[in-house]
């Protein structure tokens, strides 16, 4: 059986203590469990946090030479692993070798407890996916240390999201490849795609996604015959391919913009232009536009509904990895035309800025 959700996003950085801080300060997560040479794992320390259903690791090397630190040195602060909840371990294992993943671990024994097993694959990149045993207990955490889990605290105000999708940056002429991968090792098959040109940059997307939604990858490659754009920013930054952001999912977002500005989030900021043309754009929006503009808040419309979106700046030292929060109100689709509008909206800015 294919597995059905993503567990956890672990990240790997130069300073854990400073990453930790941002999510738990800034971003409203709580610390659930810790390890480290205190729990048998002396190579590395680690903190699982969490939000809402969403559980990020954070994991410092201890040491020169390690996979930690060969992997921040090469990448720097960035997700090295997106795990996957499996009902069947074994056979999540052996579609994804069979369809040309790396076998990094064959299953083997949790040392997290319980009888469960987990296993661990490649991805895209330097990216591996650890495949674990759903239902072994929450939160489900990296299953190769053992962990102590931390006293129970109230989760702080602010939103509490789910995990919308991964957008993920990739080489030229990767795209299909990849995304023809992951249906066939993870069974999250083609969703939709799409060729965004903005100016002279453009850029082509697929999305990959499971039959529930609980897996859901955009898949971003530059068109290397147009100039160079945020993606060969992030590829030349990141080192190569990699997690461009985390989605995530909340049900008010004006409310969450506002609590995480108050905690000192830092968010990209739209020109007032963009609002200017809005209902131009997105019918239907007018009795809304004062509170978008005074959150930048993005608006983007399909045929089945509309979303609200914003990102936040970068907190890493490479300004590669940042974060989204998205509302859905029945579209399907993922903003793209707020790349182009954005676009738009500035060079207006700057004409008017220029007479």
């Amino acid at each position: 059986m294919p597995p059905h959700a993503i567990a956890y996003a672990e990240l790997y950085v130069a300073d854990d203590r400073e990453a930790a801080g941002f999510l738990t300060d800034n971003l409203g997560f709580v610390p659930v469990a810790a390890a480290g040479p205190a729990t048998g794992t002396p190579d590395r320390r680690s903190t699982a946090l969490r939000s809402g259903e969403v559980i990020l690791v954070v994991t410092q090397a201890l040491g020169e030479g390690t996979a930690v630190a060969r992997f921040v040195e090469a990448h720097g602060d960035s997700i090295a692993d997106l795990a996957f909840s499996c009902a069947d371990v074994r056979s999540a294992y052996d579609r994804a070798v069979l369809a040309g993943a790396t076998a990094l671990r064959a299953p083997t024994p949790a040392l997290t407890g319980g009888d469960s097993q987990y296993a661990t694959v490649s991805g895209f990149g330097d990216i591996r996916h650890t495949l674990v045993a759903a239902g072994e207990g929450l939160p489900l955490l990296p299953p190769d240390r053992v962990w102590a889990l931390l006293p129970a605290a109230a989760e702080a105000g602010g939103p509490r999201p789910a995990l919308d999708h991964v957008a993920v940056c990739l080489e030229p002429g990767t795209l299909r490849k990849t995304a023809d991968f992951y249906e066939a090792a993870f069974d999250t098959p083609y969703y939709s795609s799409e060729y965004i040109e903005v100016g002279g940059q453009a850029m082509d997307s697929i999305v990959v996604r499971n039959a529930d939604g609980g897996i859901t990858f955009t898949l971003i490659e530059p068109d290397d015959t147009r100039l160079p754009g945020q993606i060969n920013r992030f590829l030349e930054s990141h080192n190569g391919p990699g997690v461009q952001h985390l989605a995530f999912l909340v049900d008010d977002i004006v409310g969450a913009v506002r609590s995480l500005g108050d905690r000192g989030v830092a968010f990209l900021r739209t020109p007032g232009t963009y609002y200017d043309l809005l209902t131009e754009r997105v019918s239907g929006m007018a009795d809304r536009i004062a509170d978008l503009r005074e959150t930048n808040v993005l608006v983007d419309r399909d045929e089945w509904g509309y979303l609200l979106q914003i990102f936040t700046r970068s907190p890493y030292p490479r300004s590669t990895l940042f974060y989204e929060y998205i509302q859905r109100h029945g579209a399907r689709g993922f903003g793209s035309s707020n790349i182009k509008a954005l676009y738009e909206a500035v060079e207006r800015e700057r004409e008017v800025a220029g007479r």
